[in-house]
């Protein structure tokens, strides 16, 4: 006989088994960030990370590729010691895949630097409805408990410093071939590069939702050159 004790521990653990993949971060798609943020979109097609997967292509930087000792005639866009640092949340949930690629996450776009947007892009909707109904503003610490990431520095040197005698804490195989050994533009240097609009992207005019801290190293210089931007409707 089947117990009825079973079957409520076989529910419970289901339970929490979904609710753990609702709760954990995952990344979402630039389409969810750009449907609010369509300025800043944008301006992001325009610039080298955003055709980071186009790179890993044939015949593409083919000059650059040999320097590097790299086939210039091989298609990258499928070797997994290469897309990861050419996409989103690679192999991470929600992000890019060779098994199941999405145009989405492929290039390096809002997600790889300010964090999977699962939890706190739905902080930043309800947030800014109520700042545009009443002006009533939201701490920015809820959105880093949430996940986003206001500093990123790691994240950037997790692909442009991953070689041997970069010295950088974090490096591991595999290696990135493009290093200042090779060429002396690749040396990198993020407080350099993050200002630099053709690599991430124009910076806009936020509407002062969110107050506090933490905030990005470069934000109040940001914002007090900012363009006024277009605001897209989160669907």
């Amino acid at each position: 006989m089947r117990h009825p004790m079973t079957f409520a521990l076989a529910a419970a653990a289901m339970l929490a088994v979904l609710s753990g993949n609702v709760l954990a971060d995952k990344f979402e798609g630039r389409k969810k960030c750009s449907s609010c943020h369509k300025s800043q979109a944008e301006s992001w097609g325009s610039t080298a990370h955003a055709k980071a997967m186009d790179s890993l292509k044939p015949k593409t930087k083919a000059a650059a590729k040999t320097k590097a000792k790299l086939d210039p005639n091989k298609d990258y866009t499928k070797d997994k010691d290469c897309v990861g640092c050419h996409v989103d949340g690679f192999n991470k949930e929600g992000g890019y895949t060779l098994a199941d690629p999405n145009k989405f996450t492929a290039a390096v776009g809002c997600e790889s630097c300010h964090g999977p947007g699962s939890k706190y892009r739905g902080m930043h909707r309800k947030s800014g409805a109520d700042f545009e109904k009443s002006k009533k503003t939201a701490p920015r610490q809820g959105l880093a408990d949430a996940g986003q990431d206001f500093h990123f520095e790691e994240s950037c040197n997790a692909c442009h410093l991953n070689y041997e005698g970069s010295g950088w804490k974090g490096v591991k195989k595999p290696y990135t071939p493009f290093t200042p050994q090779v060429d002396k533009k690749y040396t990198f240097d993020f407080k350099k590069y993050v200002r630099d609009s053709k690599a991430m992207h124009e910076h806009y005019k936020l509407d002062g939702t969110f107050v506090g801290e933490p905030m990005f190293m470069f934000h109040k210089d940001f914002q007090a050159v900012a363009k006024v931007g277009e605001k897209g409707s989160d669907d």
